[in-house]
């Protein structure tokens, strides 16, 4: 049988990642934050001075790219030419490209197969925007993680983060190549008014629950 995956999905600054990570500590599963993906490739564009319009250029490179999307621990970690990125993937030009460079569809299409890996060999939680749509389309464990723009604004700016949300919002939800959008079968879960631990303990019991029944 194939282990389970539990696909998370959500606009920016839902609290997706951070509710994502605690849910696989407390399965025991492992935490795959695709935005760090999709940021990594951003990052590594700005480095070359490739800009998001040079679509061409940016699909010859891909297999090219020293990045390797690997494991630290129960955690997927993105490294170049042997490091591990960190601090790199928020910069401000990783902000402000990030949405436009995930739209491409060929980058898409890259980190598709890529994802999907992680969850051959072992259980998994992964975090983005097309999870339970694009990447995880049978798992029956989905879940939409969301919260109000105002909200997600305070948040963003608490991590330091400049970029808009309003903007993200628009690009994520209106780019042609698999766009922002629920399953129509994942369960919603608003945050704005719920502490973090109320979310993990929604989503790990609703998990309980149909790993019963399937049983």
């Amino acid at each position: 049988m194939k282990p389970p995956a539990i696909a998370i999905d959500g606009p920016a600054a839902s609290g997706k990642s951070t509710v994502a990570k605690l849910v696989a500590q407390e399965l025991g599963y492992t935490f795959i934050n695709t935005g760090a993906m999709y940021r990594a490739i951003a990052w590594y564009l700005a480095q070359q001075g490739v800009s998001p319009a040079q679509r061409e250029e940016i699909t010859e490179m891909l297999p090219n790219m020293p990045l390797d999307f690997g494991k630290d621990g129960a955690s997927s970690a993105v490294l170049c030419d042997g490091k591990r990125l960190r601090s790199e993937l928020t910069e401000p030009v990783v902000n402000d490209s990030v949405s436009l460079i995930a739209a491409i569809p060929e980058v898409r299409a890259f980190l598709l197969h890529k994802q999907r890996e992680y969850n051959e060999s072992e259980a998994v939680v992964m975090e983005g925007r097309d999870i339970g749509t694009v990447v995880f389309p049978d798992t029956p464990f989905k879940y939409f993680v969301t919260a109000s723009e105002e909200v997600r604004a305070a948040r963003r700016a608490a991590q330091g983060l400049t970029d808009s949300i309003s903007e993200r919002d628009k690009n994520d939800r209106e780019r042609a190549c698999a766009p922002l959008a629920r399953a129509t079968d994942a369960r919603v879960i608003d945050t704005s008014d719920m502490t973090i631990e109320q979310v993990v303990a929604e989503i790990v019991d609703d998990i309980k629950d149909k790993t019963q029944v399937q049983v």
